[in-house]
C-alpha cells in the first residue's frame, strides 16, 4: 500500500487474509448488522470482528450492547468481539478523535491489539460523520468502508461535510426500508449507492431477540382483557432540544392522549439513559386517571415489546421505533410533540430535522382521534419525496446544489399553512428560496440588483460602526 514498505504490519497486500471490522453502538444497530449478514449483503471474508462502542454520557453506568438481553443470539454471526471503549481508554468514544499525525501509531497499536497483523481490513460503521465511526475510519486509512443506517437519519443529508479521504472510500449505504418508496439522501454527495437490508431478515433477527429475552413484567390485567398502549421515551433533554420539565410534560401528553382514546393499560419505555425522575410524574398522573401503568426499565428493544406484548397503540415523538412499528409490524401508531420540535431544532441543519419531518408528515397526531383510529399513514408517493428533497437542500445547500431546482419547484407549488412548519422563513430568505417573503414581494430574492444593494448597505453599516 502506498506509503508503507511491503513488510510493514500496517501494509496489507493482496495475498493476505481479509478481516472485516463491524462497529455497533446500539443493540438495534447490531441487529441490523446481523440481518445484513444473514441476507448475504456481505461477501465472505477470512475473519469478522464485531467492535462494540458504548457512547452513553457515562458508559460506566449504562449497559453495553454485548450485555443486553438477547445479544447472545447475535454473537454467532461474528468471529470475535472487541470493545472500542477498552481500546481507547480513558478517552470517551463519543468525543475522542486521534490527531492526524498519530494515525499511523494508532493503526499499528490496534493491529497488534486485535491481532490483525498485515490483514486487509474492511470497515462497516454507523453514523460516519461523527465519532467513533469517524475515528475508526481515519485510523484505518485506505480501508474500504460500508455504512449502515440504524434509523431515519439515513433519509436526510450528511450532517457534516466529510473529508474526501473518508467519503471517497465509502462503497454503499445499507439501510432498512422504513419509508417504502423514499430513497436515502445520506452520502449521495459521494454517489454512494443505497442497498436495502431485507425486512424479512431483520424481523427474523428481532424474533430471535424476543425469544431469548427473559420474562418481561406485564401491566396489571384489565377487564375485559386488552392489549396495552406503549409509550416511547427519547430523552430529548440530553440533546438540548427540550429541557427536563418540557420532556416530562411531553410524556404526560402521551399518557393523557392514550387515556383519552380509552386505553386503560399503559407501558412506558423510558430511554435507557434517562434519569429515574422522568417517570415519577407519569406514575402520579396514571394513579389520578385510574389506569394501570408499567414503567419498563429493562434494556430491551421496542421491537421486542412489539412481539411480546402486541401493543394496541405505539406512541412516541420521532423515534425510529414508530416507523418499525407501522411499517414492519403493522401496529397502530401516533405521534406527539413533533410540531414543537420542528420549531425548536437548531440550527436548521440539525440532523434530527428529517426524522422529525418524516414522523410528522407520515403519522397521525395522538390528539386526532379520527386519524389515529383510521391509521391513515401517508405513503411516500404522496409528495413526501419532494418534501424531503426540499428540506434536505435547505439543510445542506453546499453539499447538494443539484437539488435546488427541485426544492424551488416544491416550495413554489406545495408551500401552505401545513407544510410551512417544515421550513424557517429566515432559512428560506438566506437561500433566496420561494416562500421567504410574502407572494407580492417574491421578486426580491431573485433580484440581483436588490441583493447587491443590500450587501452594500450592510458593508456601509459595518464600516460606520468601526
Amino acid at each position: 500500500m502506498t506509503g508503507h514498505s511491503p513488510t510493514s504490519p500496517t501494509s496489507p497486500t493482496a495475498g493476505h487474509r481479509t478481516t472485516r471490522v463491524l462497529l455497533a453502538s446500539t443493540l438495534y444497530g447490531a441487529a441490523t448488522l446481523a440481518a445484513a449478514v444473514d441476507a448475504g449483503c456481505f461477501d465472505p471474508v477470512d475473519r469478522s470482528v464485531l467492535l462494540i462502542a458504548n457512547n452513553a454520557a457515562n458508559p460506566e453506568t449504562t449497559t453495553p450492547v454485548d450485555r443486553m438481553p438477547g445479544f447472545e443470539q447475535l454473537r454467532g454471526r461474528f468471529d470475535e468481539l472487541r470493545s472500542w471503549n477498552a481500546a481507547i481508554a480513558p478517552f470517551h468514544p463519543g468525543a475522542w478523535s486521534p490527531r492526524t499525525d498519530d494515525l499511523p501509531l494508532w493503526e499499528r497499536y490496534l493491529r497488534l491489539e486485535w491481532g490483525l497483523g498485515d490483514d486487509r481490513v474492511e470497515l462497516v460503521v454507523e453514523s460516519i460523520q461523527v465519532e467513533p465511526a469517524l475515528a475508526v475510519t481515519r485510523i484505518f486509512t485506505g480501508a474500504p468502508v460500508d455504512v449502515y443506517a440504524d434509523g431515519l437519519m439515513s433519509y436526510g443529508p450528511t450532517r457534516n461535510k466529510l473529508d474526501p479521504l473518508v467519503g471517497t472510500r465509502i462503497r454503499r449505504l445499507l439501510h432498512l426500508d422504513l419509508v417504502p418508496g423514499l430513497t436515502p439522501l445520506l452520502l449521495t454527495e459521494f454517489d454512494v449507492a443505497p442497498q436495502v437490508v431485507p425486512a424479512e431478515a431483520f424481523l427474523k433477527v428481532l424474533a430471535q431477540l424476543a425469544d431469548a429475552t427473559d420474562h418481561l413484567p406485564e401491566p396489571a390485567p384489565a377487564t375485559p382483557p386488552e392489549a396495552p398502549a406503549l409509550l416511547l421515551g427519547q430523552y430529548l433533554s440530553a440533546l438540548d432540544i427540550l429541557d427536563a420539565a418540557e420532556e416530562e410534560q411531553l410524556h404526560l401528553r402521551m399518557l393523557r392522549g392514550a387515556v383519552a382514546l380509552g386505553h386503560r393499560r399503559i407501558v412506558f419505555k423510558p430511554h435507557p439513559t434517562a434519569p429515574a425522575r422522568s417517570s415519577r410524574l407519569l406514575e402520579e398522573e396514571a394513579a389520578r386517571s385510574g389506569v394501570a401503568l408499567l414503567v419498563l426499565d429493562a434494556p430491551v428493544l421496542a421491537e421486542v415489546l412489539y412481539q411480546r406484548m402486541r401493543p394496541a397503540l405505539v406512541v412516541g415523538c420521532f423515534s425510529t421505533a414508530l416507523l418499525t412499528a407501522s411499517t414492519l409490524y403493522g401496529l397502530p401508531v401516533a405521534r406527539v410533540g413533533t410540531e414543537l420540535l420542528l420549531e425548536r431544532l437548531t440550527p436548521y441543519q440539525n440532523s434530527n430535522r428529517v426524522p422529525v419531518t418524516l414522523v410528522d408528515a407520515l403519522l397521525p397526531e395522538l390528539a386526532d382521534r379520527a386519524a389515529v383510529e383510521a391509521q391513515s399513514v401517508r405513503s411516500a408517493a404522496a409528495g413526501l419525496g419532494g418534501l424531503v428533497t426540499a428540506v434536505g437542500y435547505a439543510m445542506q445547500p453546499r453539499l447538494h446544489p443539484e437539488l435546488r431546482p427541485d426544492a424551488e419547484a416544491y416550495l413554489s407549488t406545495r408551500l401552505d399553512a401545513h407544510t410551512r412548519r417544515y421550513f424557517k422563513r429566515r432559512r428560506l430568505t438566506a437561500l433566496g428560496l420561494p416562500g421567504a417573503v410574502p407572494a407580492q414581494l417574491a421578486f426580491i430574492p431573485r433580484s440581483a440588483r436588490l441583493r447587491r444593494a443590500v450587501r452594500r448597505a450592510r458593508t456601509l453599516k459595518r464600516s460606520v460602526r468601526r
